[in-house]
């Protein structure tokens, strides 16, 4: 079982994502993408999958053309985990590598 983060071990980890944004519904955190077309933003959620699917926690997501948003949350811990911290600073990590 995965443990919600509260408290001072949310804002902690919290304070090392700056590019993303707490929301209550569910309780997680988001972030929006934006890439030069579509072609790019497909080969970025590829990545995400692709991460996603080792981490075996998988990310709620949109794509509209070159929009990607993410919304990471764990269910089984009835919101923000420290498995979306891992889950976002990988993601943040696939964007500083390009």
């Amino acid at each position: 079982m995965v443990d919600k983060l509260d408290g001072e071990a949310r804002a902690l980890a919290l304070a090392g994502l700056p590019d993303w944004t707490t929301i209550g519904e569910p309780d997680g955190i988001r972030r929006r993408f934006a890439f030069t077309d579509f072609n790019e933003a497909f080969g970025f959620m590829t990545r995400v999958a692709l991460l996603a699917d080792k981490a075996d926690h998988h990310p709620e997501w949109s794509n509209v053309y070159n929009r990607v948003d993410i919304t990471l949350t764990t269910h089984d811990a009835g919101g923000l985990s420290q498995r979306d911290i891992a889950m976002a600073t990988a993601i943040d990590a696939l964007l500083a590598a390009r």
